[in-house]
């Protein structure tokens, strides 16, 4: 992906992409508290602190950058979105706006929460 898609993906508001996160997952029977969980996981948000961030038209660069705690168990996140390994993606901001589209997807494939959350054991 090159340096000018990252730059509009950067600014895209987070509460734009959102509601397509959450019907992603009601289709499948999932709930938009499971994607907010996802979405706390990833970051560090909490509850309050994600729904600021929605309200105030937070993008993409700003809700990762000043994300409380990017989860240290992101890095187990592998495969494939918009036919690219999120693994191989150099670009920080950009592998982590694709960890949060492989979560979401995962929950659009019907994955118990556990694995999805990459819980011990699980």
């Amino acid at each position: 992906m090159n340096t000018t898609n990252n730059q509009r993906i950067y600014k895209t508001n987070v509460a734009g992409v959102y509601p397509y996160y959450v019907i992603k997952a009601e289709k499948k029977a999932r709930t938009k508290a499971e994607v907010d969980e996802i979405i706390c996981w990833l970051t560090g948000y909490g509850q309050v602190e994600l729904e600021a961030a929605l309200k105030n038209g937070t993008d993409f660069e700003t809700f990762f950058t000043e994300a409380p705690r990017l989860n240290p168990l992101r890095s187990l996140i592998t495969g494939v979105v918009c036919g690219v390994r999120v693994e191989d993606i150099e670009d920080p901001i950009m592998r982590e706006v694709r960890y949060l589209d492989k979560l979401i997807d995962e929950l659009g494939k019907d994955r118990p929460m556990e694995k999805i959350l990459r819980k011990e054991g699980a």
